[in-house]
Formats: C-alpha cells, structure tokens, sequence
C-alpha cells in the first residue's frame, strides 16, 4: 500500500497532468488553420541544415512530393546527398535534388562566379515553389546566398508569398533577414554552447558530412 505521502504525490501529479492536457488540448481545438508553412532555422549553432533534413525525410514518408536546392555547399559530397539523391532510389520519383556545385564561398573565391551559380540554383529553387505537385521545398543554407547578396531578397519573398497554399518550405543557414524571419511561420535559432571544431576535431562523416 502506497504511504499518504506517495499518495498525495501521485494525486498532484495527476492533477498537473489533467490541467496540462487541458491546456493542450484548448490550443490544438484553437488550430483550425490548415496550410503549409514557412520555417527557417538560423543562428551560429549546429543543427539547422540536419532538422531540415529531417523534415525532408518526414515529408517522404508522408508520401508527399519534395524538392531540395542545396546553396553554398556543393563541392564534397555529404551523407544527405549521398543518402536521399544516390541511395534514394525508393522515392526517386517523389524528390527533385539540386546542388549549387561551386562549394563555399571562401573555396572558390570568385564572387562573379559564387553569384552566377547562385543565381542559377535559385532559378531551380523558384521552379519547386511555383510547383503544385510540390508539397515540400527545402532550400538548404539560402540564408547565406541571402546575407551576401547572391540573390535578392525581394525575389524570395514574392516567390515564398505566390507559392501553392498547401507547400511547405524550409530555409536553413545562419544570419536570417528580418523580413524574412517576420514572413515565415516558424523561426528556430540554433545557439553555439559547445562545438568540436573549436578543440581541433576535425568534421565527422555522419555528423557534419
């Protein structure tokens, strides 16, 4: 037999427990809104090209018909691509996967050029969100093409504003603008605590690659 103590926890517990679900279940009962929304992951921590993936993988197994544009990284192969372009063969008919192919921008120290691959990958970007057998769009590390001028700012915004109803996009890569943080529906920002990298180990395979 449970002591009064252990009993009375157990009873504030279970009053916590209903009120929270309470709580819950008033906000889910307030979504009534059902279209398909912007996220972009910015901030200087890790983790923001992997949750898109994640997303990207989500929405395959939803069955939903996805497209991705990889801006900036390109020239070494990643375990995404190799995984969802390569080994994708399962749903190769469901995911449309581009990569911009100059690599980073401190690689190929050519703005002229860094600017025209760019360009050339948001024409291919474009084309997905104006697509509406298009239900996922991940634009991964635009946010970079963004901040250095690559592509304007303005061209996405109309691109993000005309696309489908019920298309998803997520953006990813640090240093988000504002308006771009005010257009979308939800914003994370990853925090750097601790990195690897900083104690000299180098990047990982499975883990930055």
């Amino acid at each position: 037999m449970d002591s009064p103590e252990t009993a009375d926890a157990q009873e504030r517990h279970r009053e916590r427990a209903q009120r929270k679900k309470a709580l819950v279940d008033r906000r889910i009962a307030r979504a009534t809104i059902d279209r398909g929304v912007v996220v972009v992951n910015t901030g200087n921590g890790k983790g923001k090209s992997s949750s898109g993936f994640g997303m990207l993988a989500r929405s395959l197994g939803h069955g939903f018909h996805c497209g991705v544009v990889q801006f900036i990284k390109g020239r070494s192969t990643t375990g995404e691509d190799l995984f969802f372009r390569t080994l994708g063969d399962a749903f190769a008919d469901r995911l449309r996967y581009h990569v911009m192919g100059e690599g980073f921008t401190w690689e190929t120290q050519d703005r002229d050029r860094d600017i025209a691959s760019a360009q050339a990958a948001w024409a291919v970007a474009a084309g997905m969100l104006a697509d509406e057998a298009c239900d996922f769009v991940l634009l991964d590390e635009l946010n970079i093409a963004l901040v250095k001028g690559y592509i304007a700012l303005e061209q996405v915004l109309e691109a993000l504003a005309a696309r489908p109803p019920r298309q998803h996009v997520v953006i990813t890569g640090r240093g988000a603008p504002a308006a771009l943080v005010e257009a979308a529906d939800t914003v994370s920002e990853m925090r750097v605590v601790k990195h690897a990298f900083k104690a000299g180990i180098k990047a990982q395979k499975g883990i930055e690659l």
